[in-house]
């Protein structure tokens, strides 16, 4: 890590940034971020990726300015490398070790000291940050076709962490990633001494920074402290917004109330006045100017009670701005449920493809994870279970309806909208019944007539819930691969409550430990050496 006296930070100054078909993502952005450890948080669409982008140069603005201080090191989260690139070269020091071999061999040409510079060790550093991200077989030569998708995402961390940036940006770096190669991917974000920002929804990574920035509205709100600090300070927060609401609802009420009394008085006025007139008790220019003091008196009574329920309304408005709208889906799936005896599942001696074997029986609303390394074959066997790759040997037998949500979310028809992709699965429902069920997934009025391939990837993954969990039949063993992958905070929260009305068996493959224990996992099965046993909770 480069060391200076003035610290190393990124500046955002009235930053704009719009799409090429003239879709804004920021206005008049404004952003500061010091040494340490942020998590930028948001919901999916809210320009968490645009802005790393940006500040990595990656974009331009089409407004304002970004500074930063000190060489960037960016990790994309979908950058795939070359998998005819060696290892070495991938890691940016190709050029440096071949001249350390041409030395070493007697070849003292200037060019070869030029390349290597004062990076005398590197082949030495770059085993140890290889090592150090647990890339411990990864030898330099080999090519990146040789190597998982895990391990390419560590080793283009390890790239970054080679060039010793002042500051790295990291956008969901665990996507992906199995357990071990995260609790790696942990330890090396807990010992980063510059600046870092990483954009994640990973609730345990967001437990290692030392700020939270929350980008909401097209403004960073800041948080100190851990997710679990923000966690109870956001409550804190909308506990005070919620209370101001009741409050200005209270204020609305009142001038409401004051209101039609102003016009109950004004009322009896006119009638007294027309009835001293009536009875002619009085002078009739007096009465006159009674009446007309009155009716100058009771119209502006009015029109300050008037002004004052506009306040009041106003200053609703504003109090339920502040409480945030995290629409929850309530559902309720009867139909789905399994007796606590019923045979759901059964394998017999199954060998699926690249050498997975399982033996299992799932019985009643078992909910079960399924863990392993990343390539140990946990999405093959789902595959395998779900009637999509035929067994290599043995049997997979499911007794009661099923269905299976794969990782690229493959389910809908980009073409068709929401609606009709539901009915795809439920041929005989009505329009109308569909949508109302939709509704309880937040697909309303005229959300649920969006093309799906309109959808942003939080909408597609509760499209997709909703087609297989109103398909009919009933589906009584849902089977959902990784599905908190690029799911934003708030979506994980709504997928963890609907799966809470289903009442059928469950099998999960995730990395996501805290999802997985949110979702009251019962009974938690590992696939390692392409054997499935039964492990303790994690």
């Amino acid at each position: 890590m480069s060391t200076s006296a003035t610290p190393t930070s990124i500046v955002c100054t009235g930053l704009g940034f719009t799409w090429p078909d003239g879709s804004p993502v920021l206005e008049d952005f404004q952003l500061a971020v010091g040494p340490g450890r942020t998590g930028l948080i948001g919901v999916n669409g809210s320009g968490k990726s645009t802005l790393l982008k940006l500040i990595a140069g990656e974009l331009t603005p089409t407004a304002g300015s970004v500074k930063v201080a000190g060489e960037v090191g960016y990790l994309p989260q979908h950058a795939p490398l070359d998998t005819g690139l060696r290892v070495d070269q991938a890691l940016g020091i190709a050029a440096a070790r071949a001249a350390l071999h041409a030395i070493e061999s007697g070849d003292a040409h200037e060019e070869h000291f030029t390349a290597i510079g004062d990076d005398w060790d590197v082949e030495e550093r770059a085993r140890a940050t290889l090592d150090q991200l647990g890339l411990h077989g990864i030898d330099l030569d080999r090519t990146i076709g040789e190597i998982s998708g895990g391990e390419s995402v560590l080793l283009r961390l390890a790239a970054l962490l080679l060039r010793r940036p002042d500051v790295l940006l990291l956008d969901e770096p665990t996507n992906n990633l199995d357990r071990a190669a995260r609790q790696r991917l942990y330890a090396a974000v807990a010992g980063w001494s510059g600046v870092l920002v990483v954009v994640s929804h990973d609730r345990e990574l967001l437990e290692l920074v030392d700020r939270i920035a929350d980008l909401r509205g097209g403004e960073i709100h800041w948080y100190g402290g851990n997710f679990s600090a923000y966690e109870q300070a956001l409550a804190v927060e909308q506990e005070a917004a919620e209370r101001m609401v009741r409050v200005a609802e209270a204020d609305v009420h009142r001038q409401k109330r004051e209101l039609a009394d102003a016009h109950v008085k004004l009322a009896r006025r006119v009638r007294y006045g027309n009835k001293m007139t009536a009875n002619k008790r009085e002078p009739k220019i007096i009465m006159n100017e009674r009446k007309r003091e009155a009716q100058v008196s009771a119209g502006k009574h009015r029109i300050m009670h008037t002004e004052r329920l506009k306040e009041a309304r106003e200053r609703l408005d504003e109090a339920a701005e502040a409480v945030r709208d995290d629409d929850e889906i309530r559902i309720d799936l009867p139909h789905t449920a399994v007796p606590p005896g019923r045979t759901v599942l059964t394998l017999r001696a199954l060998q699926a493809r690249y050498g997975a074997r399982a033996d299992l029986e799932v019985r009643g609303p078992e909910r079960i994870a399924l863990t392993g390394r990343n390539g140990s074959g946990k999405t093959t066997l789902l595959r395998t279970v779900a009637g999509e790759l035929p067994p290599e040997a043995g049997t997979a037998g499911t007794h009661v309806p099923y269905r299976f949500l794969p990782q690229r979310l493959e389910v809908l028809d980009d073409a068709l909208t929401v609606v009709e992709n539901v009915a795809r699965f439920a041929p005989d429902a009505t329009n109308n019944r569909i949508r109302a069920r939709l509704a309880r997934f937040l697909f309303k009025g005229a959300r649920a007539d969006q093309q799906a391939g309109t959808l942003s990837g939080g909408e597609r993954f509760r499209a997709s819930l909703a087609a297989l969990m109103l398909a009919e039949p009933a589906p009584q063993l849902l089977m959902l691969d990784e599905p908190t992958n690029n799911l934003d905070m708030a979506s994980v929260r709504r997928l963890v409550t609907a799966l809470e009305s289903y009442e059928g068996a469950l099998m999960v493959v995730s990395h996501d430990l805290t999802f997985l224990r949110e979702l009251g996992i019962t009974r938690w099965l590992a696939l390692e050496d392409g054997e499935l046993t039964d492990i303790e909770p994690l």
